[in-house]
């Protein structure tokens, strides 16, 4: 039902939002070489996509009553305590993502200075992190780690949540790239998440899938509206919050097979496209003398334009890549947790290069 309700909302109110929007002249003009678009496009999508999400996660939140039928008498105790963590969970999630959305709405409509940004997401990051815990806390044996010292989970949680909520705003540069990555990652921590017995985190996990699949009707190639920060941001941070949650999940409930996949290689192969992306790009731009926040046409998308798969092409040679690497990481349930890094990462790094490796056939 969150699905359902999320998709709807936004199926229903984009078509007034985005004649809003070329009303009030909220549009991104074709102003820069680097852009991929010839006419102006309205950019506050991302203002749908909160409102749907917020919404329906609000909507259809699971009370304790509702999930009775799933515990024996005997655990009712346990339940209530996964309730309330569930609570607590959803206060700041909706917290966060307030904050978090009138960061991206007014650097989409007037701008924001890339210093001012920075202190914004830390103050979401400290609203999720150490208000909420919401942070990993084991790296259950990965480069032989396993319980991280507090203060060392507290900062690795938060550079989680930085990088993450960056990568998933620079990759939205095709018609839909981020939302269509965005979809299949919530999907994927959907589904373990529904598995694993947690109801209210599969939630607003298909709650964004929802929001995201209305999305792409109006953002497919050719796009009619584009997220902007508004909306990238919030993907971005709720796939955030899925992830260090599922790295520390209780497994006890998941099927056998899905137990052995260690949790921390599994949440990165649901979002290795943006945070692969987004490294390669930082370290080329730094090989070359240049600020890695310096915006420029060297990301995968670019390049798949530039062999002439156009924009079709581009985003379902991703999507490919994205599952591809989701399959991946379940293979790694039979192998030592750092070897299974390793082969996820080469795997990622390797398919992530390959474009690079033939010539151009047209230009981007």
């Amino acid at each position: 039902m969150g699905f359902l309700t999320a998709f709807f909302v936004v199926l229903f109110t984009m078509p007034s939002l985005i004649k809003v929007a070329r009303m009030k002249h909220l549009v991104d003009e074709p102003s820069e070489e680097r852009k991929l678009h010839h006419r102006s496009i309205p950019t506050i999508g991302g203002i749908i996509i909160f409102a749907a999400i917020i919404f329906s996660y609000s909507l259809w939140f699971p009370t304790a009553e509702s999930t009775l039928g799933a515990f024996l008498p005997s655990d009712f105790a346990a339940m209530y305590k996964e309730m309330g963590a569930a609570y607590a969970d959803f206060k700041i999630v909706i917290a966060a993502m307030v904050l978090l959305f009138f960061i991206g709405v007014k650097d989409d409509i007037i701008g924001f200075s890339p210093v001012k940004k920075l202190v914004g997401h830390f103050g979401v990051a400290y609203i999720l992190v150490i208000i909420g815990d919401i942070r990993i806390h084991d790296m259950h044996g990965i480069l032989g780690l396993y319980e991280l010292p507090h203060a060392v989970s507290i900062a690795f949680s938060f550079f989680t949540y930085i990088v993450l909520v960056n990568a998933f705003n620079l990759i939205d540069g095709v018609d839909g790239l981020a939302g269509g990555v965005g979809l299949i990652s919530a999907i994927t921590y959907g589904v373990w998440l529904y598995w694993a017995g947690d109801v209210a985190l599969a939630l607003l996990s298909f709650t964004l899938a929802g929001a995201l699949v209305g999305f792409l009707i109006f953002n497919a190639h050719p796009a009619r509206i584009f997220m902007g920060d508004s909306g990238s941001l919030i993907i971005g941070a709720i796939l955030s919050v899925l992830a260090m949650r599922i790295v520390d999940h209780d497994i006890s409930r998941l099927p056998v097979w899905l137990r052995t996949v260690p949790t921390p290689l599994f949440a990165m192969g649901a979002i290795a496209y943006p945070l692969v992306d987004t490294f390669r790009v930082f370290v080329v731009r730094m090989a070359r003398g240049r600020s890695p926040f310096h915006a420029d046409r060297n990301h995968i998308h670019h390049r798949l334009l530039a062999l002439g798969l156009g924009h079709r092409g581009t985003v379902l040679v991703l999507y490919g890549y994205s599952i591809a690497l989701i399959l991946l990481s379940l293979v790694t349930r039979d192998v030592q947790p750092t070897k299974g890094l390793v082969m996820l990462g080469a795997a990622a790094f390797g398919l992530a290069l390959l474009p690079f490796a033939f010539r151009n056939r047209a230009k981007a």
